[in-house]
């Protein structure tokens, strides 16, 4: 499997498919930012938190991340009922990044590769791999594109 993209969702579709036992490659711009936080480097809250949770029950790594780079921990809501309240912790943003790059060195049947993507190669209609801006080219039957929102990158459909 290809996974595009070195964000929180790439991070954990690569693991995944690694983890089930795929030979996975994780394409992206920079490995020494995989997982990059953003400004507010908090990981729960009240919305944010029930995806976090749903990530660690399948089996996800961002709680653990999250709780091994943890600066501050709060419960929000406290004062009001059950289910409106949630765990927002706050996490060292560069132990992050290395926690993350870690936990991708020791999973096997993963391969980081540097590289932007830059076309799709294609089998008839079928997406077959990944042309990199260096020339490298990536075929598998499998692929995941995740592109990065806040750059408003679009998938390059033909």
């Amino acid at each position: 499997m290809i996974v595009v993209g070195g964000g929180h969702a790439g991070f954990e579709a690569a693991l995944a498919a690694a983890r089930l036992g795929a030979e996975t490659l994780l394409v992206t711009g920079d490995p020494e930012r995989v997982c990059t936080l953003a400004c507010n480097p908090s990981i729960g809250g009240s919305a944010k938190g029930q995806l976090v949770r749903e990530i660690d029950a399948l089996g996800g790594e961002m709680a653990r991340v999250a709780d091994a780079t943890a600066l501050h921990a709060r419960f929000l809501n406290e004062s009001k009922g059950p289910s409106v309240r949630a765990l927002r912790v706050l996490a060292d943003k560069p132990g992050y990044v290395n926690a993350a790059r870690a936990v991708l060195a020791a999973t096997p049947n993963l391969t980081v590769v540097t590289g932007m993507a830059e076309d799709l190669l294609l089998d008839g209609a079928a997406v077959a791999g990944v042309v990199l801006g260096d020339g490298g080219r990536f075929g598998r039957r499998t692929w995941c594109w995740r592109p990065d929102v806040s750059r408003r990158q679009d998938v390059p459909w033909r």
